[in-house]
Parts: C-alpha cells; sequence; structure tokens
C-alpha cells in the first residue's frame, strides 16, 4: 500500500465577511467538496494560482461559501481542493454560473485530470476524543 504525502498550502476562509477556520464535525449538516485533481509536476503551481484565483474572486462571494483549503502532494502529481458549503444547493447554484463555470474549465485544461466528489461528515476522531 502506497501512503501519498500531502501538505496544506492554502487556506481561504470567509463567511459574511468574517473569517473562520474549516471545521469538521460528525453530523454537521454542510456540503463538503473534495476535488482530486492530477497535473504534471511541472504545472502544479499554474493549477494552485488558477484555484487561489477563482476561489477568492469568485466562488467565496457566493451565498453559501464557508471555506477552500489546498494542498499539493510531496511529488507535485497532485493537487486536492477541501471546499465546505452551508448546503449541496448552495454549492450546485454556484456550478451553475457562468464566471464560476469559465475558472472550473481552465483548472481543468490544466489538470490531466480531477474528480470532484461532494461529502456529508458523518464520523469524526482526535486525540481530544
Amino acid at each position: 500500500m502506497a501512503i501519498l504525502r500531502v501538505r496544506s498550502v492554502y487556506t481561504f476562509v470567509i463567511e459574511n465577511k468574517k473569517k473562520y477556520m474549516t471545521t469538521i464535525k460528525s453530523n454537521n449538516k454542510i456540503c463538503t467538496l473534495i476535488n482530486v485533481f492530477t497535473v504534471e509536476p511541472e504545472r502544479h503551481l499554474e493549477l494552485l494560482e488558477n484555484l487561489k484565483e477563482a476561489t477568492e474572486k469568485v466562488m467565496s462571494k457566493f451565498p453559501g461559501y464557508i471555506s477552500a483549503n489546498l494542498h499539493i502532494s510531496d511529488d507535485k502529481k497532485t493537487l486536492t481542493n477541501y471546499a465546505q458549503w452551508t448546503s449541496l444547493e448552495d454549492f450546485q447554484n454556484m456550478q451553475k454560473n457562468e464566471e464560476a463555470q469559465k475558472h472550473m474549465k481552465l483548472a481543468a485544461s490544466i489538470a490531466t485530470g480531477f474528480k470532484p466528489i461532494t461529502y456529508n461528515t458523518v464520523w469524526t476522531h482526535s486525540n481530544n476524543d
């Protein structure tokens, strides 16, 4: 079994102009997007910058946006976006927007592949439990 190490390189969190940290709680009634991009290592920074710009200028302006966190694998072949929205409906409404679609298409053209999946958190564990 191979273990892929990643490091968080970017976090953007804002809701109603107040900053919040990404929170992972079991049975939290929010929509979590985990989008795993594959990318040529020499293009990972281009993809990162595109996703940062899209988040800061477009996605974060939509109702329901909570946070986004971008992670790059140590081999620079994988970039993962972990984003939170107040509901699946809010996330889907963002996806219908022309400006958001423009950024998503650009990211798709930089990446060699991507797999966006939405989730609900059902269980968490930490050393504090």
